[in-house]
């Protein structure tokens, strides 16, 4: 029989610290597969790979697009890319983004709990924010083992704490001690038979992050629409139907937690009102450029008509910077960055 030799992992803010201490203390001949989601802005030249390989006697590689699963290797998650599993291959995909972020760690978890059952471990390392809670949850659901970075030894414990509030974890640890952890339960047997089935969410929201239409997917039967808007698309949120672990997905398949919707919708508030200074700014500096010609023609008091409205928008610019200071920064966390 198989053991636990499906292993998804899940990282963000200080999560580097956390994935080289871990991989660090895997063996060798570790019987499982791991799969590696770290929050990466679009851009980063994908690198993590190479930082682990520094550390881990297991090779470590970027996730290749429909290449077979290999038990003794470690897959990275590319930039701007779902890493997802199907049963026996690596997948990735451009489906929409959960919890602002692309990778992201729930779409990852939920796959490993669809696919492969009680067969997968679950790892939520250090980041800010509650991805990972619900994927964790999916795997836990589907009879796998959930391990939490031991809060205080993250540099930022709010997606281990978050975790740990909505699933009962299995274990929980510091990360250079999950590595040696690993090499113990994946050499235990699973009796895959019989095991817990797969319910209609998790079916939905694993064809929507494999690039199936959410609409034909079934994304209306999640839950009931909430009065508020994604704030990626603008399409109308609905509140996933869960016991105690608040969530909303919109139609075309973007997926929010509580706090990364609240970190997100503060966000567009802060981009709201810098487009709004930009464009009092634009409209004061057109309002001076008048006045100066009417003034080089001779037409004094138009310019300074022109000029009174220009300082008028001075003020209103102005006043909303002050708005924007006194809100200080958002909630939204910063992309982690090799």
């Amino acid at each position: 029989m198989p053991g636990h030799d499906i292993i998804v992992v899940g990282a963000s803010m200080g999560g580097l610290e956390a994935l080289r201490a871990l991989v660090s203390g895997l063996a060798e001949d570790l019987p499982a597969a791991l799969f590696i989601v770290w929050h990466m802005p679009a851009e980063s030249y994908g690198l993590l790979p190479e930082l682990l390989q520094r550390v881990s006697f297991l090779p470590v590689t970027n996730a290749q697009d429909g290449e077979p699963i290999q038990l003794g290797r470690v897959h990275v998650a590319p930039p701007d890319q779902h890493l997802l599993i199907e049963a026996g291959r690596v997948r990735l995909t451009r489906g929409p983004k959960e919890n602002r972020f692309r990778p992201a760690v729930d779409p990852l978890f939920r796959s490993a709990a669809y696919a492969y059952g009680p067969r997968v471990v679950g790892i939520v390392l250090s980041g800010a924010l509650d991805d990972g809670a619900a994927g964790l949850r999916a795997v836990k659901k589907r009879g796998g083992l959930a391990i939490v970075q031991a809060p205080q030894d993250a540099i930022q414990p709010s997606m281990p704490k978050s975790a740990m509030k909505y699933v009962s974890v299995d274990y929980v640890a510091a990360a250079h001690a999950i590595g040696p952890l690993l090499n113990h339960v994946d050499r235990v047997e699973v009796v895959e038979q019989g095991g817990l089935p797969v319910s209609d969410n998790l079916q939905i929201e694993t064809r929507s992050a494999f690039e199936d239409n959410a609409l034909a997917a079934g994304v209306l039967t999640l839950g009931q629409p909430s009065p508020f808007t994604c704030p990626e698309c603008h399409g109308t949120l609905l509140e996933v139907a869960t016991e105690d672990l608040p969530r909303f997905r919109c139609h075309t398949g973007h997926a929010f937690s509580i706090q990364s919707l609240i970190a997100q919708v503060s966000a567009s508030i802060e981009e709201t009102l810098w487009n709004s200074i930009r464009a009092i700014e634009e409209r004061m500096m057109l309002l001076q450029h008048v006045a100066r010609h009417l003034q080089a023609a001779g037409d004094a008091a138009p310019a300074e008509q022109l000029l009174a409205q220009a300082r008028e928008a001075e003020q209103q610019a102005q006043l909303i910077k002050l708005v924007l200071l006194r809100r200080g920064t958002t909630a939204a966390e910063p992309p982690a960055a090799v």
